[in-house]
């Protein structure tokens, strides 16, 4: 049945989830029924919704609030029945193929996965079963690939992006994709479509047809950046954390195109890494780009770094300005010294075991008004305990802009407080308005209203 903006209909998957027993197909209805119906509804309503351009969880589940979705069984396998679906899914009221696939992604991921995760690590320390995890999650999507010299580059940077620096992404995608690279994003709009796209033409242009499109979201997000069309490998990992630690153990390298909070916490996430003294010697190239007319943006990133991690943290990285073939250039021989310290460490090309990830990284952040104010946030700390903790910060600033709970939070208690050392919190601030300053924070608002206030130490004490 098709009206003009929903659907309602049935369909069952193209994978493996077809040969399920009917066993595991009721596990999938009763746990899809219960805690999880919530997150399995927003993930797949995501999906659904692919190329909308509303980045608030709340306008979107307010958008389709009629919206359900249900398993049940169909030829003793699994069948999803979709209630006032966005129509936007469907041609000629057929479910466009990616979305499909998509959607049983979303089941894998948050159902089947899920209940294999509870028995899946013991024995295993907290932090080692928390990588163990990851790996099995990948695994099970089927993203893991052996024997495959390191190719896969990992793209960060905003969904809010202009359109100028939109097309440079492109062109960025165009050249990596010309040397048979492949493209792993946020899955969303912006800086995390572009990529893709521009790999898409390449890898057509060199006859390559099995190109890897592979987007990494997290229950939170989704709904406020839906999987882009060009997405072929949707992996949904259970929280933020988890899917940041995909990345750097999945991915190759890491380029970083203009962003708002959310890309400030990722660079965090890998500065804070790199300078662990177990990581020091781990290559991890990693290169921050843009467009001309994109300088202020990594000026500004690039004083708040030094500013606060120091000079150390800024050698790890290279800005490249304006220039798609030097970057990738640059990745390219990046990756050939990922290769080379690969196979003299007898480190694994699709899964880096080797990189030490601390528990201060690993530890899910819940961002509430009480956490966010304990924040710990003072230079005597390490640089990656700094930096862990600054990217809490900001993890809570992205909540607070575009998830439901931290926008339901802000509504009910106020803007979140963010306090610290005097100069610290300075630098914070600075970065935080540049961002605003320069329209980065949301695609859609005409005037932003800060879901944080910056507090320094020296105001508390008075």
């Amino acid at each position: 049945m098709i009206t003009e903006q929903f659907v309602t209909t049935s369909v069952t998957p193209l994978d493996n989830l077809d040969t399920l027993s009917p066993y595991e197909v009721a596990k999938l209805h009763d746990a899809s029924q219960g805690g999880l119906y919530k997150l399995f509804r927003q993930c797949s309503l995501a999906v659904l919704n692919c190329g909308s351009e509303l980045d608030s969880t709340k306008m979107v589940l307010e958008k389709y609030r009629n919206f359900d979705i249900k398993i049940s069984q169909k030829h003793r396998g699994v069948q999803l029945d979709l209630i006032n679906a966005p129509a936007s899914a469907f041609v000629d009221g057929e479910i466009i193929t990616g979305i499909r696939e998509h959607l049983f992604s979303v089941l894998r991921d948050l159902l089947y996965v899920g209940d294999e995760l509870d028995k899946c690590c013991t024995g295993l320390d907290n932090s080692e079963m928390i990588s163990n995890m990851v790996f099995h999650i990948l695994r099970h999507a089927e993203t893991i690939r052996p024997h495959v010299k390191p190719n896969l580059v990992v793209c960060w940077g905003g969904h809010s992006i202009n359109r100028h620096e939109y097309e440079y992404t492109k062109k960025v995608g165009y050249e990596l994709g010309l040397r048979a690279l492949d493209i792993c994003t946020g899955c969303g709009p912006g800086a995390m479509k572009g990529p893709m796209k521009g790999a898409t033409i390449a890898h057509a242009k060199q006859r390559i047809e099995d190109g890897r499109y592979v987007g990494i979201s997290e229950p939170g997000i989704i709904a406020a950046e839906s999987p882009n069309p060009i997405v072929n490998e949707l992996i949904i990992m259970p929280d933020i954390e988890k899917r940041l630690e995909a990345f750097v153990r999945l991915g190759h390298g890491i380029i970083v195109f203009p962003g708002g909070a959310g890309t400030a916490e990722e660079i965090l996430y890998i500065l804070g890494l790199l300078l662990h003294e177990r990581n020091s010697n781990i290559p991890f190239p990693l290169i921050f780009t843009g467009p001309e007319g994109s300088e202020e943006y990594f000026e500004t990133v690039d004083r708040f770094i030094r500013a606060t991690l120091g000079d150390e943290a800024a050698s790890r990285y290279e800005i490249i300005i304006d220039d798609a073939h030097a970057v990738a250039m640059q990745m390219r021989e990046g990756l050939e010294t990922v290769t080379q310290y690969r196979k003299a460490t007898s480190e694994s090309f699709h899964f880096n075991w080797q990189l030490h990830i601390p528990t201060e990284f690993q530890a899910p952040f819940e961002p509430t008004h009480e956490n966010m104010a304990q924040l710990h946030l003072n230079q005597e700390l390490s640089s990656f305990e700094l930096a862990a903790n600054l990217r809490c910060a900001l993890s809570g600033i992205v909540a607070g802009n575009v998830k439901e709970p931290g926008i339901r939070a802000i509504e009910e208690n106020g803007p979140f407080e963010i306090e610290g050392e005097p100069a610290l919190m300075k630098e914070l601030d600075c970065l935080l308005t540049s961002f605003v300053e320069q329209r980065r924070m949301k695609i859609n608002y005409q005037e932003y209203t800060p879901c944080y206030r910056i507090k320094s130490e020296e105001e508390s004490v008075a």
